[in-house]
């Protein structure tokens, strides 16, 4: 069909509407996140009904807050990534909801009995997570307002990866009454009233330097030099980055005292190494090194002491907590005791006795939710992040450029791999780790940390769903991204 021409078109501001004719899938995410609050709705009644027995009229005033505000955050979504996945914002928005809901549920279980039908709804933990959640999805808002393209990333690339190299060693640096608690040295302390965890931050600028320096090095990264049971290595000289990040990890593990942070840092750049260059011997060499690394850690803790003597004992309250079940063990033996006794149905909400184990509200809230929801729910929630993560690779296997692809593979995989390293803690799995759990943790640095890594995930997946003559950058600047990113390749 011949038609009468028109004249060229521009390119669509970043404000631009949607094109009506193609499916951004907004009106099911809005379905989808009231869905979820319906979930948190019920929630917070069952928790009320169990520990108060019955439910007050004041039940549903979190829920509805929250409600406020993810449908907020689906606003600016529609807004600012209109073709973004509309599956990763509910999903968010449930596992922060279950958060705020069972931190209210830990505030309730705190107050005595007779007093609990008259606790305040803007009191306490949950409350204070709901602003945080607010604060976080506004920081998120005015990353993707500034971030208007991802590609923008690399060219600041060395200055991200410079500043994320300090944020992670500046709680190394400080004394331990400004950096350390639980043994751990990952916080900044301003005082007795506020502390942030600059590590949380510290992954995602070292996530966008590896992503692009590896774009750039792909090539020279992909040679191999000799094969061995069917499985081609790199050439020696080809180590030499991930010889520097193994070195910078252990010293994380030895000056910071932490192996989930350590574990995060090397796993990040490794499978974001194997993204790029698709070769399964950087993923063997990297074990290798990580698990050579752990354990020269441990014998030095048991043999020398000093800096490695915290890990060297948390290694042995992971292979034997019920040898000290009431002293050093006492928060692992008391996690395992309440998996176990929520079974497969849980005992229920409100009706768990979570309280029972240290930093219920922070490190060990998997284990808290564990024993009143089961494995049956848990496994829901681990289904929930596994959805999120596979939603990220899948953005990262549909955008159209390396740093796009590079850089969502590498954000997907740093949540999973956060999951994993908390629940392998909590669960026995592997040895205890400092690390909270993403959206349900209390707290704000993690908290807005994760909406930063859920805001990128959006952005880069509105790029690779978003049709090809739509552009979401203002005129003129296409052009200079395009030569841009041509340059990063070569």
């Amino acid at each position: 069909m011949v038609t009468a021409p028109t004249a060229p078109a521009t390119p669509s501001t970043p404000s631009a509407p949607a094109d009506p004719r193609i499916s951004t899938r907004r009106n099911t995410e809005l379905a989808l996140i009231f869905a979820a609050m319906v979930i948190v709705l019920a929630y917070s009644a069952a928790v009320e009904d169990a520990l108060i027995g019955r439910v007050t009229a004041r039940f549903w005033l979190i829920p509805a807050l929250l409600t406020l505000v993810f449908v907020a955050a689906h606003i600016i979504v529609r807004m600012l990534t209109p073709y973004a996945d509309p599956a990763i914002l509910p999903c968010v928005a449930l596992l922060n909801g279950l958060g705020v809901a069972f931190l209210r549920r830990l505030d309730l279980g705190e107050v005595d009995t007779a007093n609990r039908a008259h606790y305040g709804a803007f009191a306490g933990l949950g409350f204070r997570q709901l602003l945080w959640t607010l604060v976080s999805i506004v920081v998120a808002a005015v990353a993707l307002a500034i971030v208007r393209d991802h590609r923008v990333l690399s060219r600041y690339a060395y200055t991200l990866g410079f500043v994320g190299l300090v944020l992670m060693m500046i709680p190394a640096v400080l004394p331990s009454s400004l950096s350390s608690i639980n043994g751990a040295k990952l916080w900044i302390k301003f005082g007795g009233f506020f502390q942030i965890q600059p590590g949380e931050f510290a992954k995602l600028l070292l996530l966008s330097f590896f992503a692009y320096y590896l774009v750039r090095k792909r090539e020279v990264l992909s040679l191999a030099s000799r094969r061995f049971l069917g499985i081609d290595f790199p050439r020696g000289r080809d180590l030499g980055p991930v010889l520097v990040v193994w070195v910078l990890s252990l010293l994380v593990l030895i000056f910071e005292k932490d192996l989930g942070t350590a574990l995060l840092y090397f796993g990040m750049f490794v499978v974001t190494l194997y993204i790029a260059t698709e070769r399964v011997s950087w993923l063997i060499i990297g074990l290798l090194l990580f698990i050579g690394g752990a354990f020269l850690a441990n014998e030095l803790g048991a043999t020398v002491g000093g800096p490695f003597a915290n890990f060297h004992e948390r290694v042995e309250i992971w292979l034997h907590p019920f040898s000290d079940a009431t002293g050093a063990g006492y928060q692992l033996v008391q996690s395992l005791l309440g998996l176990g006794t929520g079974g497969l149905f849980g005992a229920g909400p409100g009706a768990g006795q979570p309280g029972n184990v240290p930093f219920v509200n922070n490190d060990f809230i998997f284990a808290g939710i564990g024993e009143e929801s089961g494995l049956f729910g848990l496994t829901a929630l681990l289904v929930v992040y596994l959805i999120i993560t596979v939603r990220g690779l899948r953005a990262a296997i549909a955008v159209r450029d390396s740093f796009g692809k590079l850089m969502a593979g590498g954000l997907a995989f740093t949540l999973g791999l956060q999951v994993f390293v908390i629940v392998g803690g909590v669960t026995k799995l592997i040895p205890l780790t400092g690390q909270t759990t993403p959206f349900l943790s209390a707290g704000g640095s993690s908290l807005m940390a994760n909406w930063l890594l859920i805001g990128l995930l959006l952005r880069i997946s509105d790029a690779s769903r978003r049709p090809v003559n739509s552009s979401p950058m203002p005129p003129g600047q296409p052009q200079r991204l395009a030569g841009m990113t041509t340059e990063i390749i070569r």
